[in-house]
Formats: structure tokens, C-alpha cells, sequence
């Protein structure tokens, strides 16, 4: 048979003819020096034990041993795991020449082109061909599937042992041959994965000999890895066999993976579930929020839904000024807890949108949607409530004047009528005098004129007690009892002044000495009288105005009356002159002057009292309405004042708010720009908190002072405070959306052209009618047509990025229970830390497979549950 150098293929990074012209070269320098053959009779028998073992068998001679082809397909089998053709039993020549092919051809069909090694000799005992066929195996199925950053075989094998070895002093590994003469690497890798195997610390680089055996003894004990080597031959070769090195080191490498991936197993389950406790702590504060936050509007919302009238003024102005504690101390606070608890909700969904987790579901009747329908009732009780306050005080203002106009109306009423049904029901006539008689008749028609001139007051007494009913009055029962007697009394005097009219008219006949002059006064004194009364009323009557012009309305209508003073003056002296006159006659015909007018009841000093206490009350009325009048040019003052500021803060909200709507359609900025654009705005927001402090205190005068309209503004304390508070909401919403964006781009690798190109196709995308649908389904599950930037990110993040899934985390927790279908409690408290091996084991369901243990734990349904997946 020819003689051509072996060659391997596998895929490690170099061409064939690169990787085999190293080969050659490196073979002829290997023939110049037989110690070659020495290590790797060593080094190959002793990996060829290490799996024969498992078999229950091991070979001595490496060339005697493998002759009749057994030992060699035996090898195959325990290394592979797979079952070669059955072997000849017989010992002749041919025999065994028919195993070793059968050897080679499964080398064969691994991929393997076997070069100048064939069956004659293996059989034969060369020791060359032997010790290249089971280099051949050893490239095959223990270097060759090594796999590392993207490189394979010896270049993968030697970056391995590169990055284990890096941080460790006086450790170079370049090649398999020179950089592991002094031993340190060999300790350097034991360290790197076994620090309580060695203290590397203590070893010492000038004895080679010493660390060798230190290394080949720790890993023959603790990792039952054979000794391949002699410490001896590799410190006395000048340049130890590379093939022995490479396959002793991959022994370690093997030996090592296994717990490399354990770790990175373990890893990766502590990440997820250090996420999910974030997330259930984050869910947890969200439902305790949502809770007291529902529990106070709860509370609140029926008081200010009470509408329970007060009796009184003061009982009502005490609710106002109830409501306003409320407004300026109670309120607030839960604008902000609301606000904070939106932020919360929102930034809880982002990260789990991040961790490819599903999104949270508050408990029912616990959504942000919830809470706001919630919020949106209190602010709907809380507007109705103050306007049925300053409705309700108006009507008890309205009320306490015409309970007050009541009373004295009644009472001027009731004086008048007292003693006058005796008086009518008197039968003096019937022995009186014709003169008396006719006096009598006259002072009766007095009377009737006097009766009709009050059936005014008795109209207007009916219609305030009716007007105080209508407006419900609480003491409604006692001004209808007095309304009532009033009329009963009224109608029994009209019945009461007939009757005597007739009964005088019949007496009539026989009297017929009439004193004109009395009867002249009784009927010019008493209208004059009563003039005088409802002039006193009105000098005395109550008013409420609210503006300046009523104020000077009545100023106006009082000079009117001052106007006519002069002409009821004269009346009086005309009057007074009728009294004088009879005085005159009664001295001229020798009458008594004690006479007294038996047509009225007035007297002159009666008329005189009256008049004065009119000119009395006539100035009092004109320090009544100055005093009125620079009340009301006060509350002109306060009105003025208010708006000026209103006027000013109104547009100013309105100013910021389109500041922050511009603050983020632009494109062009980073977030960070944004942010800090927003922040400051923020601050600027903060510093005007004083002027509209400075308004409240404004308004709060102006309740203070019962006004109720403004005729210089457009905008109430209620459209600021309502603007102020979509102000501050707003600014915090919009840095929080920033601020989410922000945690997404990090999260998700998105630079911040992504994230400009992101915005820029926001409004305008369009990638064909069903992949349109497909994103709209998935950017607007609820189908509301409307899309959010927040949203849009989202999809296009999901598109591209590479996330944790339940498969993954399935496939770690496989590793970590040595390919069970189950995890028992004490390999979760070994491989992971403590506080999620607990997390695990108090969430992880038993496992009811048909080889289930005890203690055996589904980890397959809790991954799937983690993320909201069916189970796989």
C-alpha cells in the first residue's frame, strides 16, 4: 500500500492543505526526536482506558491489543454510543483484518477521510499507524465537536484553555506544547473551575515538576481524569508531544463544560426569576395604591353628594368653608397619588413588555380605566356640590330677608288690626245722638277707606309667606300659622264693617248733625298717615344688591323720595291747619275744645310724631345706602383684581401646555434633549406654584365677601385650578413617557437614529394591506384606531429583539436536573442562590409524570406560567 500522510477533515478554521502542511512539519520533527513515541503510548492508552473502563475492560499494549479489531469496535461503541456490526470470533488473519475495517468504516462515516491507515496495519502492530488511527478517534469524538466563540477543534480547545487561563499570573498558553512544560496552566484551569482543589497563591513557577504532578494527581482524584502524562518526560522534552498535551487538555475541557453549563443554566434562571419577584413587588405596590386610592374616593364621594340643607346661614357657611379644606388640603394629595399611580402602571407594563412577560391585569375593578371612571364621578359630585352651596346660601339670604320683611309687615298689620273687630262689634250708636250718629258713619268710612288702603299689606304678607314656601322655609309652619290668622282676621273685619255700615246708614235718618271738618280730616289724615307708614317701612326695609348700579339705583330712588318731602309737608301743615280750624269754630260757637274728632282715631300729635320720626329715619336710610355703596365699590376692587391675575395665568397654562405638546413631535432632538427640555419646563411649571397661590387667596376673598359673578373675566377659579392640575399631570405623563422610551431604547439596543427613524414613519407607515392589519392587531390590540409612539416602539422592538422565552428558561432548568423531566428540591438549593432556589421550590408545582420521585417538582409548568404560555 502507498504511504501518504493521514489527514482528518473537521471544521476548525484553516483550510485542509494549511492545517495538514503544520502537521508535516510538525511529524518530521517528531521522528528526530522517539520521545515522541513514548508520551503518546502514554497519553493515548490512557484516554482508551478511561472509556474501555466503561466497558469493563482496558488494554496494556496499545499495538498488541487493538490487532484483532475487538477492543478497537468495543472503543467505538463506548464513544459514540452507537452499536458497530458484529464482529468476527475467529483468530485468523483475515478475521481480524475484517473488525478493523469494520472499525474504520464507522471512522469513515463520521465524516472522517482516513489517509494511508489501513487494516493490514493495525493488525500487523505498527506502532506509527496505530498510534495515527487512535489520534484519528481522538480528533474525531473529543476535539473535534469543541466549540468556542465561533471556533472549532484545536483552535476552539486552545482559545478555551486561553480564556481560562487569562487572569492567572505567569500563565501564556499559545500552542500544546512549550506553554504547559511548567505545570502553572495545567493548575491555572484546575483553579479556574475548582478553587478549593489548589492554592495557586502558593505555587511556584521554577518547579515544574512539582506542579505537574500536583496537577496530574488533583485531576486523576477529584475530576477522574486518568494520568495521561509523565510530569518527568514533559520537563525533560525539550518540546513535549503536542498530541498528548491537546488530548489530556481536552479530557479537562470535557470534564468542565458540564458544570460551565450548570452555571450559565443557573444564570440565566436567576435573571428571570429576579425579574418576575421585581415585577410581583411592583404589582403588589400598584394594588395596595389603586386600593386606598378607590377607599378614599369612596368615602368621599357620598359627602359630597349630600344635599341636605342647613337652617341657617352660618350652619351652610360652615359646609363651604368645609369644602374648601378640602379643595386646598385634602385634594391635592390624591391629584399627585393618582398621577403617580398612572406612572407606575405604565412603567410596570413597559418592563414587562421588556422581559417578554405577559401584561399585568389589576384585580377587577382596580384598572387605570377604573380609577379614573372613579375619579371622574368625585369631580362631577364635587362640581354639583359647590354649586348647590352657593345656590343653597343665596336661598337662605333669600329666605332670611323675607322672613325679616314677614315679620314686620305682620307685626305693622297685626298693630293695626288689634281692637279693631272689638271696636266694629261696638253698639254705641244706639244711644247716641244724631251728631254722634253721623259722626260714627263718617269715623266708619274712615275706617273702610283705612281697610283699603291696608288690603295691600295683607296681599303682600300672602305672597311673602307663599314665596317663603316655595323656597321651603324650615320654620314654614309658624309663618303659615300667622299668615293664616292674619287673613281669617281680615275677612272677619270685612265682614264686621259691613255690618256696621248698615246698621249706621239705618241710624242715619234720625242723626244728621255732621262735622264736615272732622270728617275732613279723618279722610286727608288718614291716607296721609298711611303714607307716612309705608314711608317709615321703606326707610326701614331691608335691601341686598351685589354691583355698584343696584347700589345706586336705590341711592337714586331714595332722592326721588327726599323730592317729594316738600309737597307732604304741605299736606301735613294742610292738615294740621284742618284741626285748627275746628278749634277756631268750636271757640267761636262756644264748644268745648276738648272735643275729639269721632271720624279718626289720629290725632295731630300723632301726625307730628310720625313725620319727625320719617326725617329721623331719612338720613339713617342715606348712611345705610353710602355705606352699601363702598361695599360693593370694595367687591368691584376685589373683581378687578382677581382678573387681572386670571387674565394673565389662563392663557399662561394654555402657553406650556403647547410648549410640551412641541417639546415632543420633535424629531430631530435625542431623548435626553427632551428630557431635559421637559425638566426644565417642569421647574418653570413649579416656580409659577406662588401666583396661583396669590389667585386662590383672591378668590377666597371674593367668597369671603359672598360675590358671585365677574364680569371682567371669562376664566373662574375652577378653570384654573382645573388647568393647573391637566398642567401638572400632563408634564409628569409626558416625562414619564420620555423616561419610559428611554428605559426601552437601553433595554432593546435602539440608537437614537433608530429611534428618530421610529418617530419619523410613526405617522406615515405602510407596508401592504395584510401586514398592515397584522401590525395594526398588534400595535392596537383593543382596536381603537388610534396608535401610540409608546406602542409603536413596543412592536418595533419585539420585531427584532432577542428575549428570554419559556422554552430557554425549560431548557436551563433541564440542565440543571441532568436531563430529567423533573427537578428535585436540593439540586435547585445547589444551583441556585438561595433567595430563588426558595422562590422555585414555593412556586414550582410536584410533578405527576409516570416517574415521578418524591420531592419531585414540574418545571416545565412553572417556566410556561412565567410567561402566561400554554404548557409546551
Amino acid at each position: 500500500m502507498t504511504q501518504i500522510e493521514t489527514t482528518v477533515e473537521y471544521s476548525n478554521g484553516y483550510e485542509e492543505d494549511e492545517y495538514m502542511l503544520q502537521e508535516d512539519e510538525w511529524d518530521r520533527d517528531l521522528l528526530l526526536d522517539p520521545a515522541w513515541e513514548k508520551q503518546q503510548r502514554k497519553t493515548f492508552t490512557a484516554w482508551c482506558n478511561s472509556h474501555l473502563r466503561k466497558a469493563g475492560t482496558q488494554i496494556e499494549n496499545i499495538e498488541d491489543d487493538f490487532r484483532n479489531g475487538l477492543k478497537l469496535m468495543l472503543l467505538l461503541e463506548v464513544i459514540s454510543g452507537e452499536r458497530l456490526p458484529k464482529p468476527d470470533r475467529g483468530k485468523m488473519r483475515f478475521h481480524k483484518i475484517a473488525n478493523v475495517n469494520k472499525a474504520l468504516d464507522f471512522i469513515t462515516s463520521k465524516g472522517v477521510k482516513l489517509v494511508s491507515i489501513g487494516a493490514e496495519e493495525i493488525v500487523d502492530g505498527n506502532v506509527k499507524m496505530t498510534l495515527g488511527m487512535i489520534w484519528t478517534i481522538i480528533l474525531r469524538f473529543a476535539i473535534q465537536d469543541i466549540s468556542v466563540e465561533e471556533t472549532s477543534a484545536k483552535e476552539g480547545l486552545l482559545l478555551w484553555c486561553q480564556r481560562k487561563t487569562a487572569p492567572y499570573r505567569n500563565v501564556n498558553v499559545q500552542n500544546f506544547h512549550l506553554s504547559w512544560k511548567d505545570g502553572l496552566a495545567f493548575c491555572a484551569l484546575i483553579h479556574r473551575h475548582r478553587p478549593d482543589l489548589i492554592d495557586y497563591a502558593k505555587l511556584n513557577k521554577d518547579d515544574p515538576l512539582g506542579n505537574l504532578n500536583l496537577a496530574l494527581d488533583i485531576a486523576e482524584k477529584h475530576l477522574d481524569i486518568p494520568k495521561m502524562l509523565d510530569a518527568e518526560d514533559i520537563v525533560n522534552t525539550p518540546k513535549p508531544d503536542e498530541r498528548a498535551i491537546m488530548t489530556y487538555v481536552s479530557c479537562f475541557y470535557h470534564a468542565f463544560a458540564g458544570a460551565e453549563q450548570a452555571e450559565t443554566a443557573a444564570n440565566r434562571i436567576c435573571k428571570v426569576l429576579g425579574v418576575n419577584q421585581e415585577n410581583e413587588k411592583m404589582m403588589e405596590e400598584y394594588e395596595k395604591l389603586a386600593s386606598e386610592l378607590l377607599e378614599w374616593i369612596r368615602r368621599t364621594t357620598p359627602w359630597l353628594e349630600n344635599r341636605a340643607p342647613e337652617k341657617t346661614i352660618s350652619e351652610m357657611q360652615q359646609k363651604l368653608e368645609d369644602f374648601r379644606d378640602y379643595r386646598r388640603q385634602h385634594k391635592p394629595p390624591k391629584v399627585q397619588e393618582k398621577c403617580q399611580l398612572e406612572i407606575n402602571f405604565n412603567t410596570l407594563q413597559t418592563k414587562l413588555r421588556i422581559s417578554n412577560r405577559p401584561n399585568f391585569m389589576p384585580s377587577e375593578g382596580k384598572m387605570v380605566s377604573d380609577i379614573a371612571s372613579a375619579w371622574k364621578g368625585l369631580e362631577q359630585a364635587e362640581k354639583g356640590y359647590e354649586e348647590w352651596l352657593l345656590t343653597e346660601i343665596r336661598r337662605l339670604q333669600r329666605l332670611d330677608h323675607l322672613a325679616e320683611k314677614f315679620r314686620q309687615k305682620a307685626s305693622a298689620h297685626e298693630t293695626w288690626t288689634a281692637g279693631k273687630d272689638e271696636l266694629l262689634s261696638l253698639k254705641d250708636f244706639e244711644s247716641a245722638s244724631l251728631f254722634e250718629v253721623r259722626a260714627l258713619l263718617r269715623k266708619h268710612e274712615a275706617f273702610e277707606s283705612d281697610l283699603a288702603a291696608h288690603q295691600d299689606r295683607v296681599e303682600q304678607i300672602a305672597a311673602i309667606a307663599q314665596e317663603l314656601n316655595e323656597l321651603d322655609f324650615h320654620d314654614a309652619a309658624t309663618v303659615n300659622e300667622r299668615c293664616q290668622k292674619i287673613c281669617d282676621l281680615w275677612d272677619q273685619l270685612g265682614t264686621l264693617t259691613q255690618k256696621r255700615r248698615d246698621a249706621l246708614e239705618r241710624t242715619e235718618k234720625l242723626l244728621e248733625t255732621i262735622d264736615q271738618l272732622f270728617l275732613e280730616f279723618a279722610k286727608r289724615a288718614a291716607p296721609f298717615n298711611n303714607w307716612m307708614e309705608g314711608a317709615m317701612e321703606d326707610l326701614q326695609d331691608m335691601f341686598i344688591v351685589h354691583t355698584v348700579e343696584e347700589v345706586q339705583s336705590l341711592v337714586l330712588a331714595h332722592e326721588q323720595f327726599k323730592a317729594t318731602l316738600p309737597e307732604a309737608d304741605s299736606e301735613r301743615q294742610a292738615i294740621l291747619g284742618i284741626q285748627a280750624e275746628v278749634q277756631k269754630i268750636a271757640q267761636s260757637y262756644g264748644i268745648s275744645p276738648d272735643l275729639n274728632n269721632p271720624y279718626s282715631t289720629i290725632s295731630t300729635d300723632q301726625l307730628s310724631a310720625k313725620w319727625d320720626q320719617v326725617k329721623q329715619l331719612v338720613p339713617q336710610r342715606d348712611s345705610s345706602l353710602q355705606e352699601e355703596l363702598a361695599l360693593q365699590q370694595s367687591h368691584e376692587r376685589l373683581r378687578r383684581q382677581f382678573a387681572a391675575q386670571a387674565n394673565l395665568i389662563g392663557p399662561w397654562i394654555q402657553t406650556r401646555m403647547e410648549e410640551i405638546g412641541h417639546s415632543t413631535m420633535e424629531v430631530s432632538e435625542t431623548l435626553e434633549d427632551q428630557m431635559t427640555q421637559l425638566k426644565q419646563l417642569e421647574h418653570v411649571i413649579v416656580n409659577y406654584k406662588p401666583n396661583i397661590d396669590t389667585l386662590e387667596g383672591d378668590h377666597q376673598l371674593i367668597q369671603e365677601s359672598l360675590i358671585f359673578d365677574n364680569k371682567h373675566t371669562n376664566y373662574t377659579m375652577e378653570h384654573i385650578r382645573v388647568g393647573w392640575e391637566l398642567l401638572l399631570t400632563t408634564i409628569a405623563r409626558t416625562i414619564n413617557e420620555i423616561e419610559t422610551q428611554i428605559l426601552t431604547r437601553d433595554a432593546k439596543g435602539i440608537s437614537q437614529e433608530q429611534m428618530n427613524e421610529f418617530r419619523s414613519s410613526f405617522n406615515h407607515f405602510d407596508r401592504g394591506e395584510a401586514e398592515f392589519a397584522r401590525i395594526m392587531l398588534l400595535v392596537d390590540a383593543s382596536g381603537t384606531g388610534v396608535v401610540s409612539f409608546q406602542s409603536f416602539i413596543d412592536f418595533m422592538t419585539r420585531e427584532t429583539a432577542d428575549t428570554d422565552t419559556a422554552e430557554q428558561v425549560v431548557a436551563s432548568f433541564r440542565i440543571l436536573a441532568t436531563d430529567k423531566p423533573y427537578i428535585l428540591v436540593e439540586e435547585l438549593q445547589r444551583e441556585l442562590p438561595a433567595e430563588q432556589a426558595e422562590y422555585c421550590i414555593s412556586r414550582m408545582p410536584p410533578y405527576t409524570g409516570p416517574d415521578a420521585v418524591e420531592g419531585a417538582l414540574d418545571y416545565t409548568s412553572f417556566s410556561t406560567a412565567l410567561y402566561g404560555e400554554s404548557d409546551l
